[in-house]
């Protein structure tokens, strides 16, 4: 049993009953996180019909085993593994995906990868600097003065879409639609997620789709330096990108390369505040905002879950796995395990123990990583810097899209 009541926990089988659309476990699922790792943090959740894994040892090795991947029917067909066909419904959302570095396994997500890593390795991106800076300080020059912002709006939305397209080559004015298709886009990946979530989804992969490949066609003909024309342009091993490979990429990029980091800009600024410590110290140096920053990735990171197949027969936490099976792992409770962080549930931003999980390990590691450290690390000093004073001024409310995590609006004044 547990404290919580949308939660039951059966120590003995391991088997866990957890509604996910509980407001009062998305809004804040570190208690209930807290409690599995003290009951079984190896876990069957009956509601998603898969074993779940938050134990940091355990969430750290799978995502770098290979004996586990990201897609499945590379080696079995869907008949062997009893899978339904693909719905009518969403063909242009499962078009738009067919590709995507996500899901893809070597040989081809070493193509995509080596194509695509040059532009995001660190010393690529901290050329990136000066511009963060300026675009972060012209938003904040726009509301200094008013006293009062709505954050995500006037600031965490457009730095991470405006710094992701600049970079692919999109310009700075389709900011706001990029916004929209990537909202819609990543309603496919919420728990129980709905018909009219599925027909948003498919809708705007289509828009999405046909939008890349007009600029496309524009990088075909006129090629820039940036980083499409690059994608088009260079070869692997003697062989181009298709366009379905280039259209999957540049989507996959744009919505990785800024959702997660418009709600970790929200998340970071909300912890800081209800912690009550001291802001100097946080940010008192390059070092001291490195700590805080990767303390703020830690205790509320912006997306929860990563699923693998099982792509062999194998046996982990006394569990057995058949090829086919799915499991499940959640970065976000890894970042909490207790084995590995004394007082898991505090925010210390002076912490210094393991890595956080947020952004993944093993091959499939976040590629846009050193891009949003860097815009962190920029933007949450400069916030607390010019707008001193800063307090919440109501409640935030927590998007219903676990296992995403990230605030609806954050209202602030100074």
């Amino acid at each position: 049993m547990s404290q919580f009541p949308f939660l039951t926990i059966d120590p003995n089988t391991r088997r866990v009953s957890l509604d996910a659309r509980d407001p009062a476990f998305y809004r804040d699922p570190n208690p209930v996180y807290a409690a599995l790792h003290a009951a079984c943090p190896t876990f069957y959740w009956e509601e998603q019909k898969q074993w779940f894994f938050t134990g940091y040892d355990h969430v750290n090795a799978l995502l770098r085993d290979r004996r586990f991947g990201r897609q499945i029917l590379h080696i079995a067909t869907r008949e062997e593994l009893g899978m339904p066909e693909p719905a009518a419904h969403t063909a242009n959302f499962d078009r738009a995906e067919a590709y995507s570095l996500l899901d893809l396994e070597p040989p081809e997500h070493t193509r995509l990868r080596t194509l695509v890593n040059r532009a995001f390795v660190s010393r690529h991106v901290e050329k990136m600097t000066p511009e963060i800076t300026a675009l972060a300080n012209g938003l904040i020059d726009g509301f200094e003065k008013d006293g009062q912002t709505e954050l995500l709006s006037s600031f965490a939305d457009i730095i991470p879409v405006t710094m992701i397209a600049r970079m692919i080559g999109i310009p700075d004015s389709m900011g706001s639609q990029l916004l929209k298709w990537s909202h819609d886009y990543v309603g496919m990946y919420m728990f129980k997620r709905s018909r009219a979530d599925e027909d948003a989804a498919d809708r705007s992969a289509k828009e999405f789709a046909d939008y890349v490949r007009s600029i496309i066609a524009e990088r075909r003909a006129e090629p820039r330096d940036d980083l499409l024309s690059h994608m088009i342009h260079t070869e692997h091993k003697g062989q181009f990108l298709t366009e379905d490979e280039l259209i999957s990429t540049t989507i996959v990029l744009l919505n990785a390369g800024h959702e997660a980091t418009v709600h970790q800009i929200g998340n970071s600024v909300r912890v800081i505040l209800d912690s009550g410590l001291p802001i100097e110290p946080m940010f008192a140096n390059e070092k001291a905002t490195v700590r805080t920053v990767e303390e703020t990735l830690r205790i509320c990171a912006p997306v929860h879950i990563f699923q693998r197949w099982c792509l062999e027969p194998v046996e982990i936490d006394g569990i057995s796995f058949k090829r086919g099976d799915q499991v499940s792992l959640i970065l976000a409770a890894a970042n909490l395990d207790p084995q590995k962080f004394e007082d898991p549930l505090t925010f210390k931003p002076d912490r210094d123990e393991a890595p956080n999980l947020s952004f993944g390990a093993g091959i499939h590691f976040c590629i846009g990583a050193p891009l949003a450290r860097l815009e962190l690390n920029i933007v949450l000093p400069l916030l607390f810097q010019r707008l001193p004073g800063l307090k919440i001024t109501t409640t935030p409310v927590v998007k219903d899209v676990y296992h995403f995590h990230g605030l609806e609006r954050l209202d602030l004044s100074w």
